[in-house]
C-alpha cells in the first residue's frame, strides 16, 4: 500500500511540473491551478507515504528520481524536445541512484 501511496505522490508531481510547462508563468488559470493542486497532492502523499512507515531516503529518491525520468521523457515524446547522450546518461545515473538507495534501504 505505501508503495501505492509513493505513486500517487509521483503522478501528482509529474502532473504538476507538466502544467507549470503550460501555465506560461501562471498566467493561464487552468495549468496554473493544476500546477497548485499537483504539488500540494505530490507532498500530501509522500508524508503519507513516510508517515506509513517508508525509509525518507528511499521516499525521496523514488519520487524525485521518478518524477525526473518521466519529465524528461515527456519533454521528448510531447514537447518534442531533442533526447541527447547527456540525458540517457543523466537518467540512467537517476535511475542506478535510486535503486542504489533502496538496496540500502531494505530492512
Amino acid at each position: 500500500m505505501t508503495w501505492l501511496v509513493l505513486a500517487g505522490a509521483i503522478a501528482c508531481e509529474v502532473i504538476a511540473t507538466t502544467a507549470l510547462k503550460f501555465s506560461e508563468g501562471f498566467s493561464r488559470l487552468v495549468p496554473s491551478v493544476l500546477v497548485a493542486v499537483g504539488y500540494l497532492g505530490a507532498f500530501v502523499l509522500l508524508s503519507v507515504a513516510l508517515k506509513m512507515k517508508m525509509p525518507m531516503s528511499v521516499a525521496y529518491a523514488v519520487w524525485a528520481g521518478s518524477g525526473t525520468a518521466v519529465i524528461a521523457i515527456i519533454g521528448v515524446v510531447a514537447l518534442h524536445e531533442p533526447w541527447t547522450a547527456a540525458k540517457t546518461l543523466g537518467v540512467a545515473l537517476i535511475i542506478g541512484g535510486t535503486v542504489m538507495l533502496n538496496l540500502g534501504g531494505a530492512h
